[in-house]
């Protein structure tokens, strides 16, 4: 089948918009239609080389659509269905096994390597293969092929264009509050970065009931954006002196809880004179080097009983928790689309420039 693709040449380069043939899907695979994709910061990861993934590549891994086709076994969706597609696992591990599959043991060669298990490709262009398959979807494009494991059936009347993001970003970040640092009623967290992610963990520690919810972000529009969906306090890193004082004059015990999801070592190296008793810290965002390194004062962290853990996808199961997002949207809970914009997708690199510079939050490509 031909389909209309962002394809990306070269590390970071531009994407140019294609055409290129996609294939049947193989057994426990899943052809979509894409309606609707939004651009994370992993795709931009991916993109720049740094993993070792092949070009071209088509990427996207935040698609929303309806299921054109599927593979033999394939029985959870069908052709007509409307579905968010999510990150991939193997279905079999232990991690899987315990319904932990964002921490699959083959994570990473089923979401980065941009291939399947045999290397081979389901796009190709005049016959040359193009890398796909990131995060079992590669979803920068008008067709493309998933799993099973990979894709949840929605409402036949959902809003594909605004519930795309749930695939990753508003999942890892809600979630890292109530899933993978379970936050309770009455406690207090704190978000470092205001991206897309980190304003989703704003709205996760509303869900869990945190009494005073902080936000760390430089950027103004960001600060304002989270005070509306629930945030009780917001700090400016540019003007607040003291991060570590800035934090505890609002909360003087320190905070149950921090989810960093900028990465930004300057501040996260802060972190462990910010926590409360037993406090816990969750790691989400990427920092700059690969050998980055947070250093923890024993003494301090064994006399206060202090957690800190990575987080992949906010500990989601996409079979369960994403439908208990989609829930709390309906609900008007999780009020994600308010930091939304949408694109045209022939405008992903414009798209990609506004998320860069700030003018926007949360870019949806939207396709015909």
């Amino acid at each position: 089948m031909d389909a209309l693709a962002a394809v990306l040449h070269e590390p970071a380069g531009p994407f140019t918009i294609e055409r290129i043939e996609v294939a049947e899907p193989q057994a426990g695979e899943v052809r979509v239609a894409v309606k609707a994709v939004g651009i994370c910061h992993s795709d931009l990861v991916i993109a720049s080389g740094a993993l070792g993934n092949p070009f071209p590549t088509v990427l996207g891994h935040e698609g929303a659509g309806v299921v054109d086709a599927v593979g033999e076994g394939v029985t959870s969706v069908k052709p007509g269905d409307k579905v968010l597609m999510s990150f991939n696992s193997c279905g079999h591990c232990v991690r899987c096994d315990h319904d932990d599959p964002a921490y699959c043991h083959s994570f990473f060669p089923l979401n980065m390597i941009c291939a399947r298990a045999d290397g081979s490709t389901r796009m190709t262009k005049d016959g040359q293969p193009i890398a796909d398959n990131c995060f079992g979807q590669s979803s920068f494009s008008a067709v493309c092929v998933a799993n099973e494991r990979n894709v949840l059936k929605v409402a036949d009347n959902a809003d594909l264009t605004t519930l795309a993001p749930l695939g990753c970003g508003i999942q890892t970040g809600a979630g890292a509050v109530l899933r993978s640092l379970k936050g309770k009623a009455g406690e207090t967290l704190l978000v470092i970065g205001g991206g897309a992610v980190g304003l989703s963990a704003v709205i996760g520690g509303t869900l869990a009931g945190c009494t005073q919810i902080i936000l760390i972000e430089p950027q103004a529009k960001r600060r304002e954006m989270a005070l509306e969906i629930g945030a009780t306090h917001v700090i400016d890193p540019a003007t607040a002196g003291n991060i570590v004082e800035a934090v505890r004059a609002i909360v003087p015990i320190g905070v149950d809880m921090i989810v960093d999801t900028s990465g930004h070592m300057p501040t996260l190296e802060q972190t462990p004179g910010m926590i409360a008793p037993m406090g816990r810290i969750g790691l989400v965002g990427l920092p700059g080097a690969l050998d980055a390194a947070l250093p923890l004062p024993m003494i301090q962290w064994l006399t206060l009983g202090g957690t800190v853990r990575g987080i992949v996808e906010g500990d989601s199961d996409i079979t369960g928790f994403l439908p208990e997002l989609l829930a709390y949207y309906a609900e008007g809970r999780l009020p994600f689309d308010k930091f939304v914009t949408r694109y045209p997708f022939e405008k992903i690199n414009e798209a990609i420039a506004d998320s860069h510079h700030g003018a926007c939050i949360k870019p949806v490509l939207v396709l015909d």
